[in-house]
């Protein structure tokens, strides 16, 4: 999935490229639409890094003029509300007064993605309650098991922080305090929201109690905090008491942060219902049909996504019969069947730490095995590092089955595809290449570096998500796997890409029934488990996601739907001038853009290509 500017989507070009870009057009005076145009994006994206350094530190700016950044976090009180789109929302009036006739190609693309975004935020800024937040999206939620800076913080010191002198570390101490104003700012906010009673349903807050809880009891030098810093610096032979230092920040402000943040929890449980539903929030009709807006870049209403995802997993379920039959499963539901196919033990890894790493062994074989294919299929070849990790344990209970991350803008830090191995029998043997191919190859890894390496994208464009395009590539990405023969060696891993087409046509189905047509938490994880075949635990953590990320898990389907309509439309229309590798590099070689203007420059290169 995505987590997109989350942490799929912290994705661009070169440093030096960067620099020039930020030093150097933003100050010129404008000789044309195109140069205003491009003056404006400068503007807004150097206006993002000031407002979120830690996209700054993600993309390995937060040095020279911009160091002050490394000792910095975002702003998560009032007016942090709309994250890193704020500089947008200020410059939104004078991107209107661009002439778009006087542009051309991609720069036409390039205005109406950066205006629809700004649209959709200008919506979101006249809630009372929710914001971006540290996500490129809409959420109604300042804490929850996936909201909040003690949810992303740590992971990010300890991953992206770089430590390699004595400032860095100095940096590092810096953001500790800075991580203990945010969890206060953040306890802050859902007090406010709590009296606008806004407060995220009993079992979301007990997920984020136990996380708190887990990291409040990280204590001294032995909390994970302190010793990410302690081993680098060691590693570095920086010298300092940087354990001591750390600790008291730790176990002084960072720890009185926390109890307040888990008092705020306990507190909001006495007023918390079990209706997961955004609607029944103040105003959270309309708050939802924002989110099913945003996330799949279309008009599409609640009924009619609902019905889309029905028809769909109709249809997925009908390809998967069969496919179950030949390995003898003739009895029950297709979920009922994959759910016990999952459970062969000749499928699964021991839940053991050795069992965890055999995993990610044949995760990266993989990797590697697809990525050697690529050049018949795409004329960019990215030549960036990409690697596999494990969720970080201490947030596994309440983050997403598997995400990506983009690498630093100057390529130094690889994009790396996470996999939560919470309980390793939820991931049977079948399901594991698709995952691979939608996080890495040609999924959201392949995707961010090819982007990171053109540097004909402006900047921005280079750092900003639109879910449909991006969680709709990562899907078409499993379907190419499948089509260039990734599954002929092992059948049994296309029912894993006909699974997970499945369940993400069945998110549609879930989202839209929990948020828009009354459907409890309950009813919708038994859907997930009797249509899709999802054991239990992920089949919670699927619902409950959704519960706090609403309208999300509608940007899958939808918008690989739309991305394999628009390709079969330009194969047919161009006949024998078709090539994959050109209608590929187009589609991804321009950055994320709402799907409204992707059929737009689809058609443009198919008019290119019957000229």
């Amino acid at each position: 999935m995505s987590m997109t500017l989350d942490r799929r989507q912290f994705l661009t070009g070169s440093a030096a490229a960067g620099a020039l870009a930020l030093t150097g057009c933003a100050g010129m005076a404008p000789r044309s639409e195109t140069a205003s145009a491009r003056a404006l994006y400068d503007s807004i994206f150097e206006g993002m890094l000031r407002t979120a350094p830690e996209m700054a530190t993600s993309l390995g700016l937060d040095t020279g003029e911009l160091a002050w950044l490394k000792s910095r976090l975002g702003d998560s009180g009032p007016s942090g509300k709309m994250g890193v789109y704020r500089p947008l929302l200020d410059h939104l009036e004078r991107l209107r007064q661009i002439d778009r006739s006087a542009l051309q190609g991609q720069e036409r693309g390039w205005l109406d993605t950066v205006l629809w975004l700004g649209d959709r935020m200008s919506e979101v800024a006249t809630f009372p309650y929710g914001g971006i937040g540290g996500y490129s999206y809409p959420v109604p939620y300042a804490l929850s098991q996936l909201t909040g800076a003690y949810q992303t913080v740590p992971d990010f010191l300890d991953s992206q922080h770089g430590i390699d002198t004595r400032e860095d570390c100095d940096a590092y101490l810096a953001r500790l305090g800075a991580f203990a104003e945010a969890v206060n700012q953040d306890v802050d906010h859902a007090r406010a929201d709590a009296g606008r009673a806004v407060i995220p349903p009993t079992y979301i807050l007990d997920k984020a109690l136990t996380q708190t809880r887990a990291l409040r009891s990280e204590r001294g030098e032995r909390s994970g905090l302190v010793r990410s810093l302690v081993r680098r610096a060691r590693e570095k032979n920086i010298a300092g008491d940087w354990g001591t230092a750390a600790a008291a920040i730790v176990d002084g402000r960072l720890a009185a942060a926390l109890d307040r943040q888990i008092q705020i929890l306990t507190a909001m449980q006495h007023d918390a219902g079990t209706n997961p539903a955004v609607s029944h929030l103040p105003d959270g009709e309309r708050f939802y049909n924002l989110c099913l807006r945003y996330h799949t870049s279309t008009g599409l209403t609640p009924d009619q996504a609902h019905q889309i995802g029905l028809t769909q997993v109709a249809e997925l379920t009908a390809e998967l019969d069969p496919l179950l039959r030949r390995e003898g499963l003739t009895q029950g539901s297709v979920g009922a069947r994959l759910r016990a196919l999952g459970q062969e033990d000749r499928y699964l890894y021991p839940n053991t730490d050795a069992g965890r790493e055999q995993l990610l062994g044949d995760l990266r074989r993989q990797l590697e095995a697809i990525r050697a294919r690529m050049p018949d299929y795409f004329g960019v070849i990215p030549t960036t590092g990409m690697e596999i990790r494990r969720v970080p344990p201490a947030i596994e209970v309440g983050a997403p089955r598997g995400y990506a991350q983009g690498g630093s803008l100057d390529g130094t830090r690889p994009g790396t595809y996470y996999i939560n191995l919470v309980d390793t029998r939820i991931w049977p043997k079948w399901a594991l290449p698709t995952l691979t191919y939608h996080e890495s190859v040609p999924g959201h890894l392949w995707q961010g570096a090819t982007v990171l390496g053109n540097q004909a994208i402006p900047l921005l464009h280079r750092n900003i998500g639109v879910s449909a395009f991006g969680e709709g590539w990562g899907l078409y990405a499993e379907q190419l796997a499948d089509e260039i023969g990734m599954y002929d060696e092992f059948p049994q891993g296309r029912i894993g890409r006909l699974q997970s087409f499945l369940y993400r046509a069945a998110r549609i189905v879930m989202d839209t029934g929990m948020h828009a047509r009354g459907w409890s938490r309950e009813q919708s994880i038994r859907y997930f488990t009797d249509e899709v075949g999802l054991d239990p635990i992920s089949a919670t953590s699927e619902v409950e996601r959704y519960i706090v990320w609403p309208g999300q898990a509608c940007a899958y389907k939808i918008g690989h739907t739309e991305i394999v309509r628009l390709r079969e439309q330009a194969r047919a229309a161009t006949g024998a001038n078709f090539d994959l590798k050109s209608f590929h590099d187009t589609v991804i070689g321009s950055g994320d853009m709402p799907l409204e203007v992707l059929a737009t420059v689809v058609a443009e290169w198919t008019a290119a290509r019957r000229a």
